[in-house]
């Protein structure tokens, strides 16, 4: 009965249309961020955030996504049931209106919801708009109806084709090639959003399943992967998640829901970790905001006082002491700030950061209300908050003055750079590259190939130091280290200026062995620790060098891969390497130095030949939490997940 109730009062007069669709097929970037794999994935996250609405106002317990065969996706939730009958204002069902209107749904104006992540009727619409075809299958009041779409046409009225005593919304679509580049989806990226998404809708049940290789030839049925996701604790359980494995500071995880006027609430979790990094993810409405915003401005004003007062309070800082400051307070923190509210104001089309500038306040009142509590009632967790917090503050000023002496020694010297960098002669960064590459000999064959006017090469010396496992302060005092920041000109910690970087191509060129791919991870791992702006400004790249040269008299291949080699090798007739005639010569490039300089400059470091791979981080609590696995202190997260994926390691040169 409550649930007819609720069909009933959310019905085709809660539906407000506010303009028409036709700009989205035209500019698809703006709705979804763009037609790669990102904005792919995107429909998916638009049809989900539907049946999460549904969820999040007590609507719908579970969730199903189906990754079936031919890029086939659908989802289904058992909600009230989009609306079927006719709406007023388009005299078509609402249904429809849904589907067809841009900015028509149930969360502008009317009481369809009180609050909501995808904008419904935004996202359901641009899905329907960008897809080859789409079919929406409504269960409510009794009945079953069907409405199907092409490239967001209707192809006739929505019909009743049967009886139900069930209500929900089921949408299945197939992104629309014309549309996207590339119509492939990930597995592990959509398991770690829905993941996400469970932690933050405790209690709904959200079902994924994989079906693409069930239907082989003949009917048979094949692999079906699927995985259930259900959360009773929350992002309590998130942050539990995230740590696990690591050194804690406080037990006790610290948590906090408040409700506020106007149906805004504020829900925090967190705990501190012998981490030199800080983990703060920050979402409203269920969206991850990845750029933060209000909300996050609250919580660390708030924390940074509180964990000040107290400190005060029980005398870990001294009168004469300085405050701790937000980055000694952030060290080793894994924080989740989760608001809802009715009417959220976001900047940029994406929704990456909050604006409404009322829950700033709500977040720093749920703060300063609890933590204050927490510390006192928790004297044991609270002091391993301060100790991590103050051993932070105590690294800063090492760090600052070990920082300071590394730039003044540069700035005492001119500006000197480096002895074993070889500059380039342009002054524009953004016409100027600069190749990180691993010893003298490769250093010495790239400095000898290159174009000397736009390329300047950095060898380093071995290993650098991993930064995950050392702070600031242990940092600069490592000369390979120490080479990169003055040769990068942008400084580093707080000092650092991204404006003032010297080459806005950074190449990582490594060789294509074990110890290469180990120094190309260091090197990673420091710029994603301490130079995360140059990742997102897309400064960094990795250089791909060749794997083999193959020649048959005059003509020379040169391959990046053993299934480009084999494609050579079947061109010149031979299926199989071991049946190479003396005729054919086929070199293995184990290290760049085993390239003589034009060579390398005609593989590696011409822009008209080279492959360079931009470094993005598109999921950066994904990325933080494989950094942390594979260069962290602790080694059993480490063994288990070499011993996970060493089956798919097919070549290993030791």
């Amino acid at each position: 009965m409550a649930k007819k109730s609720a069909s009933a009062s959310y019905g085709a007069s809660a539906i407000t249309v506010l303009e028409g669709l036709e700009p989205v097929r035209k500019r698809p970037g703006m709705y979804i961020g763009g037609t790669g794999l990102d904005g792919l994935h995107h429909l998916i996250w638009e049809v989900v955030d539907n049946s999460i609405d549904e969820a999040m106002a007590g609507h719908a317990t579970h969730v199903e996504i189906r990754l079936m065969p031919d890029n086939v996706i659908a989802v289904t939730d058992d909600g009230r049931g989009i609306p079927v009958e006719k709406h007023a204002k388009t005299k078509k069902s609402a249904l429809e209106t849904v589907l067809t209107v841009l900015h028509a749904g149930g969360k502008f104006g009317g009481e369809g919801y009180k609050v909501s992540g995808g904008l419904h009727g935004v996202g359901v619409s641009v899905v329907n708009a960008l897809s080859e075809w789409l079919e929406a299958e409504i269960e409510r009041d009794g009945g079953k109806y069907i409405q199907k779409f092409k490239r967001g046409t209707s192809q006739g009225p929505v019909k009743k084709v049967g009886t139900s005593k069930k209500t929900g919304t089921t949408i299945t679509f197939k992104a629309d090639d014309q549309i996207f580049q590339e119509i492939s989806y990930n597995w592990t990226k959509i398991l770690q959003h829905l993941r996400q998404q469970a932690y933050l809708t405790p209690g709904v049940r959200i079902l994924i399943t994989d079906e693409r290789e069930a239907l082989q030839s003949g009917g048979q049925v094949g692999n079906v992967k699927s995985y259930t996701f259900f959360f009773e604790g929350g992002i309590a359980s998130y942050i539990q998640q995230l740590n696990l494995g690591k050194d804690v500071k406080n037990e006790e995880i610290f948590y906090v829901k408040k409700e506020f006027e106007n149906d805004n609430m504020v829900e925090v979790a967190m705990q501190y970790t012998d981490s030199y990094n800080e983990s703060i993810l920050t979402f409203a409405n269920n969206i991850h905001t990845l750029e933060g915003g209000t909300h996050l401005t609250g919580f660390k004003t708030a924390l940074t006082r509180i964990v000040n007062d107290y400190s005060r309070k029980n005398g870990f800082l001294k009168e004469k002491d300085d405050n701790l400051t937000a980055d000694d307070v952030n060290e080793g923190l894994t924080a989740i700030v989760s608001v809802k509210l009715r009417d959220p104001q976001f900047e940029g089309q994406t929704k990456g950061k909050l604006g409404t500038q009322e829950m700033r306040g709500f977040v720093n009142q749920a703060m300063v209300e609890a933590f204050t509590m927490y510390l006192e009632e928790h004297p044991r967790d609270a002091r391993g908050i301060i100790e991590k917090v103050s051993l932070a503050a105590k690294a800063r000023l090492a760090a600052r003055a070990a920082r300071d002496t590394v730039l003044r020694k540069g700035a005492l010297d001119g500006f000197a750079l480096p002895g074993k960098l070889a500059d380039c002669s342009e002054k524009d960064a953004a016409k100027s590259e600069i190749y990180i590459v691993e010893g003298d000999s490769a250093g010495g064959s790239a400095k000898n190939g290159r174009d000397r006017k736009f390329q300047a090469i950095l060898p380093l010396r071995g290993k650098i130091l991993n930064v995950e496992r050392a702070r600031l302060d242990k940092m600069l005092v490592n000369n390979e280290i120490k080479a990169l920041i003055i040769a990068m000109g942008a400084g580093i910690g707080e000092g650092m200026d991204v404006s003032k970087l010297r080459y806005h191509r950074i190449i990582i060129a490594t060789d294509a062995d074990v110890d290469g791919s180990h120094i190309r991870t260091l090197l990673l791992t420091f710029f994603f620790r301490y130079f995360q702006a140059m990742i997102e400004g897309g400064y960094i790249y990795i250089a791909q060098p060749p794997l083999y040269k193959i020649e048959k008299g005059k003509e020379k291949h040169y391959v990046f891969t053993d299934q480009e080699k084999a494609a050579v090798l079947k061109k010149f007739g031979i299926k199989d390497e071991e049946e190479a005639t003396g005729e054919i010569k086929i070199q293995r490039y184990k290290g760049l130095g085993e390239m003589n300089p034009s060579e390398l400059w005609e593989t590696t470091m011409d822009p008209a030949n080279r492959v360079l791979k931009q470094v993005t981080v598109s999921d950066l609590e994904e990325a933080n939490r494989m950094f942390d696995t594979l260069m962290g202190s602790d080694v059993a997260p480490r063994k288990k997940w070499i011993q996970t994926h060493a089956k798919a390691v097919e070549n290993l040169d030791i």
